[in-house]
């Protein structure tokens, strides 16, 4: 792909870059009950995470979150965050420091599931604060079935207006703009234009992935069991551009799962996108970062394609 470097930094004002803030599953890794109730012999993934730092740790996973830091092109940057989950605040604290991100500028969400919002509480951390609640609120785009979910779950960041006689809390502060499921109905978030990317998450609930980058195209879809056709098409290198990145859904590497794409369907899936380049997330501890991406490096040869599994802390410089 062009432009683009592993893990580099900001030599170029004019570059934007991807930051994987999290490539774990739902329930994040290391697995709690593989440290709580060992098996015999103990899963080597979990409990290396007990002896290794999680920054020289790529088995370490949090909840599947991707960062992207658009350069406009008077190289002013703006922080765009795609799913805010239950670790947030552990993604806060370990990779926008390590990144140096000052701010979020725009929220973008997949869905409603507790490992894409359940951390929009902690975003107040990342906005300045104002105990009377005086600040812009950060725009935050997602479709309505999301919308009607999130009214419910968390009702006092969706409230316009204080009722008679209530007290003024220190909320996260969020403008909330609905998006269409639907590719032929782009949005813009902090300037950078975005495209919806239905796909099915289990045969009764549709979840988006997201689209963007003229000057390279990048796919990003995180929770997927099923591809839509007109979605297919849409990023198909029979379409109208190959892409030149996909960030592509994994959950298990061995078994299979009625709302997630496994190893072997996520594989079977590049093969017909024909995607320039791929990264896999939403992985379980079933993953070795090493051995598995040693796998990737053959198949990858193969195929023609270069395949392998991200992981937290990555940052891909590229051009948009």
């Amino acid at each position: 792909m062009n432009n683009v470097t592993e893990n580099g930094h900001h030599d170029d004002p004019h570059t934007s870059a991807l930051m994987f803030l999290g490539t774990g599953c739902s329930s994040a890794v290391p697995n709690a009950m593989c440290l709580i109730q060992p098996s015999d012999p103990p899963c080597k993934v979990c409990f290396q995470s007990l002896s290794t730092p999680p920054e020289r740790n790529p088995n370490y996973r949090c909840n599947t979150s991707l960062l992207i830091d658009y350069s406009h092109s008077a190289g002013e940057h703006k922080y765009i965050l795609i799913d805010v989950g239950k670790t947030f605040r552990e993604q806060v604290l370990r990779w926008f420091t390590f990144h140096k991100i000052p701010q979020v500028d725009s929220i973008i969400l997949t869905h409603e599931h507790a490992d894409a919002v359940l951390g929009l509480d902690d975003i107040r951390s990342v906005q300045p604060f104002s105990p009377i609640n005086d600040i812009k609120p950060t725009p935050i785009f997602l479709n309505q079935h999301a919308m009607d979910s999130l009214k419910l779950k968390f009702p006092y960041l969706v409230q316009r207006k204080l009722k008679a006689g209530q007290e003024v809390r220190r909320v996260t502060q969020l403008d909330w703009k609905i998006i269409e499921n639907d590719c032929k109905c782009p949005f813009v978030a902090s300037g950078l234009e975005i495209v919806p990317l239905p796909v099915m998450h289990g045969e009764d609930y549709i979840c988006l992935g997201f689209s963007f980058g003229k000057k390279n195209k990048v796919a990003y879809i995180s929770d997927i069991s099923r591809f839509i056709e007109e979605t297919e098409q849409y990023l198909s290198k029979k379409g109208d551009q190959q892409l030149d990145l996909l960030i592509l859904d994994t959950l298990y590497k061995n078994n299979s799962h009625n709302t997630h794409f496994c190893f072997p369907q996520t594989l079977e899936a590049i093969k017909r996108l024909q995607p320039k380049r791929a990264y896999l997330v939403g992985m379980t501890h079933e993953f070795d970062h090493y051995k598995d991406n040693e796998f990737l490096q053959d198949w990858s040869k193969r195929e023609g394609i270069q395949v392998q599994l991200a992981h937290d802390g990555l940052r891909l410089p590229i051009q948009l």
